[in-house]
């Protein structure tokens, strides 16, 4: 009976308060208070979040316990404000990088959480359900894949890769004028970020070390999505990955508090990192400039001497080159000068895109000729000759439906492989993200068409099989006529030999992969269609393969709706509804059937590339009964 009662009086008695967070450091110089995963380490007086010896690197850096987010007497979302500074450095600037991350997380070890662009935090392809995940990314580089334009922003991931926002990096000055701040060149960067669950809003502002803190954020987003996001605990903390090339991230100092404004951060007496550090002799100064006059004097006589005969070497290797392989199979190439004066200087206003095999950009050769150069970071222990003779293989791929490969020039350990311009830029440009001019109906069948004709060459229009293995929209590029042409042919199958430096891509994206693939399985020809079928249904639905809608709790993806929908017998909802009355019902309902039919869960249900072609240009020749082809034809007339 006694000990009834007292059980009784514990329910009755409120719950015991929640112990505030609050924390200040000003540089770390043990763990205490921190749990550090994988690379992360304390180098005094920072924290190092990855590894520069190890060639993939993960490093997360967290809170030592959970912190509250749900409000126990309300249930609401909870508060918190921090400020931090970070410090991200890469041994060679030009070398693909990937920035920091500010989490939020349910767990220190994000499920399936790879490196490279996915920032040790996400995987790829993304597990069914994961932990509740919000990051703010500090990013400093270009990954199409995942839409982004700017490889030095600011983003909100909401436990997705792919940024719900994001703003190019800088603060606002009093006159509310946007200062870039660039956050790859080792400087101290001080970041806020103010997370208000009762407005599902978080604010975030960055400025360099020193400035006072901008009035108006740099970045403010505010949904009631961010909810289904949070878990009653999370921990809090930082994550970051690397490649190949070495890029320090580092957290200089960290303050936090979910009871008010975080305390603020003396930044006068923190470290600065640059890529040459440089110490004091004790010498004196005339003895220093002594030094150093000899040892100019000195190192010029060297260099002129090394110079020579580094000269005569290289023209002979040059002169080999030409005459082993350079005219058999592809005479073009270009001098490393006219390409430098084509780009002004591979100017950052020329860049076109960018991604884990480096930067493209639009170049005016001297004939007045625009042209597309991709710059090919290269470190293949097949050997560079060997490479440079399967590129040149590639060369020879000729069609009207392909982006057809000029020439080349090498530098060092870098490829310039130089591509026709195609001055209407990709296909996702003209369906997604609210484009200035929305492609119509017919535009898109012709780009279907095109697409078709131009991958079913690689299968079977030559001498070899080549498997694209990154067919996806932003891939698919548009000519002055606004013809579509078939881009990266091929580099993607010499990536996947171990050619690609400094990256854990899978090759392949994100939500066009065939599900085989899951499986470690060889790409084919018909992990080819399954990624054109992804295509199609974009085409069609004006929707990305993968988004987050709000009447659903967790991402769709693009397959598995329009399966849904054509179970219900309701197919033709799906369509883009921006051009609507621009299509016959019975042709749009058959273009969603042979995306489907190309995106069956069997690759031996898929149609050929040939098949697909018979029914896109309405050709009379037989079709297998491969899923629901022989249904309907399409018609690409007007």
């Amino acid at each position: 009976m006694q000990t009834l009662v007292v059980l009784l009086i514990l329910l009755l008695l409120p719950p015991p308060p929640i112990a505030a967070v609050d924390f200040l450091h000003n540089s770390f110089t043990n763990t205490a208070g921190l749990l550090l995963v994988h690379d992360a380490r304390i180098e005094p007086p920072v924290i190092r979040l990855s590894n520069d010896s190890n060639q993939w690197s993960i490093g997360r850096a967290f809170y030592s316990t959970k912190i509250q987010m749900l409000r126990r007497n309300s249930g609401n979302l909870a508060a918190f404000s921090t400020q931090f500074v970070f410090s991200i450095l890469p041994e060679i600037s030009s070398s693909p990088g990937f920035g920091i991350t500010f989490v939020l997380s349910n767990s220190t070890e994000p499920p399936g959480a790879v490196g490279g662009q996915y920032l040790g935090l996400f995987s790829n392809p993304p597990a069914r359900s994961v932990a509740p995940l919000i990051a703010v990314e500090f990013d400093t580089g270009i990954n199409t894949e995942f839409n982004e334009t700017n490889g030095n922003h600011v983003g909100i991931d909401l436990n997705n890769i792919e940024s719900e926002i994001y703003v190019t990096a800088g603060y606002y000055n009093s006159t509310g004028s946007l200062i870039p701040v660039e956050m790859r060149t080792g400087q101290n960067i001080h970041a806020w970020i103010e997370f208000d669950g009762s407005r599902s809003e978080i604010n975030v502002t960055i400025a360099p070390a020193g400035v006072s803190r901008p009035v108006t954020p740099l970045l403010s987003y505010r949904n009631p999505i961010i909810a289904n996001y949070v878990s009653s605990e999370m921990y809090v903390g930082f994550s970051a990955s690397k490649t190949t090339w070495i890029e320090a991230q580092r957290v200089l100092a960290w303050s936090f508090s979910d009871t008010g404004i975080a305390r603020n951060i003396n930044t006068s007496s923190l470290p600065v990192f640059t890529a040459k550090s440089e110490s004091n002799s004790g010498l004196s100064t005339g003895a220093k400039v002594g030094i150093i006059c000899g040892s100019v004097a000195f190192f010029l006589c060297l260099l002129g001497v090394c110079y020579n005969v580094w000269l005569k070497k290289s023209s002979k290797i040059q002169e080999d080159e030409v005459e082993d392989w350079e005219l058999e199979y592809w005479p073009h190439r270009y001098s490393y000068d006219e390409l430098n004066e084509a780009t002004d200087g591979f100017s950052d206003t020329r860049v076109l895109g960018s991604g884990g095999f480096g930067r493209v950009y639009k170049g005016t050769l001297s004939n007045k000729t625009e042209v597309g150069i991709k710059c090919v970071n290269h470190d293949s222990k097949q050997g560079l000759k060997e490479f440079m003779a399967e590129i040149s293989s590639m060369g020879r791929l000729q069609h009207k439906n392909l982006v057809q490969m000029r020439g080349w020039c090498r530098k060092g350990n870098e490829l310039l492989l130089v591509y026709d311009y195609m001055p209407n830029g990709s296909l996702n440009n003209w369906i997604f993200d609210k484009p200035k001019s929305v492609l119509g109906w017919v535009g898109r069948k012709k780009v279907l068409a095109d697409v078709a004709e131009g991958l079913n060459y690689l299968h079977y229009g030559w001498e070899k099989v080549v498997v694209h293995r990154d067919i996806k929209s932003s891939n698919v590029l548009l000519d002055v006529d606004m013809r579509a042409r078939l881009g990266d042919f091929g580099l993607a199958k010499l990536y996947s030999q171990g050619e690609e430096p400094g990256t854990t891509r899978v090759v392949g994206t994100l939500g066009y992969l065939a599900p085989e693939l899951a499986m470690l399985a060889n790409p084919t020809t018909a992990s080819d269609v399954y990624s054109f079928g992804v295509v199609v249904l974009e085409v069609a639905c004006g929707r990305k393969p993968i988004e987050t809608w709000q009447e659903r709790e967790e991402d769709m993806v693009l397959v598995d709706l329009v399966r849904e929908k054509y179970v219900e017998g309701k197919l033709v909802e799906l369509a883009d509804g921006r051009i609507k009355g621009e299509y016959d019902v019975e042709e749009m309902e058959a273009v969603l059937k042979l995306g489907l039919s190309c995106c069956h869960p069997d690759p031996l249900h898929r149609p050929t590339m040939s098949e697909v072609v018979a029914l896109l240009l309405g050709e009379d020749t037989p079709i297998s009964p491969r899923g629901m082809l022989q249904e309907s034809k399409i018609e690409l007339s007007p």
